[in-house]
């Protein structure tokens, strides 16, 4: 879970998503007021989950270990493999923007000749 919020692509989503979630609440009184009482709910069940599932983790923490092993390597190829999970999401967005415009400059180019 560590190796996969560190990806740049998914840190600079998290921020945004925080940052426009923290916005809103500010912004609307309304949407506080459930926006809080749902945190409370999820900190709760985190909580009471936790404490459940601890035991069971102890019993397969070998397990756990293995597959977390396992999918870091996975993680580590794919991060290869997809160089765009390094980038953060506004210069994917200005990347894209820029191939997009380029493409309809040379299509409008293309029907004008």
């Amino acid at each position: 879970v560590d190796q996969v919020a560190n990806l740049t692509l998914v840190s600079s989503a998290c921020d945004i998503v925080s940052t426009a979630y923290v916005s809103t609440k500010e912004s609307h009184p309304c949407i506080r007021s459930v926006c809080d009482a749902a945190e409370k709910g999820v900190k709760s069940v985190t909580e009471a989950t936790a404490s459940c599932v601890q035991p069971v983790l102890a019993t397969l923490e070998s397990h756990v270990a293995a597959v977390s092993e396992y999918t870091s390597k996975g993680l580590d190829k794919l991060g290869e493999n997809l160089p765009l999970l390094q980038k953060p999401v506004d210069q994917i967005i200005s990347d894209t923007k820029e191939v997009v415009s380029s493409r309809a400059a040379d299509a409008k180019d293309a029907v004008s000749s």
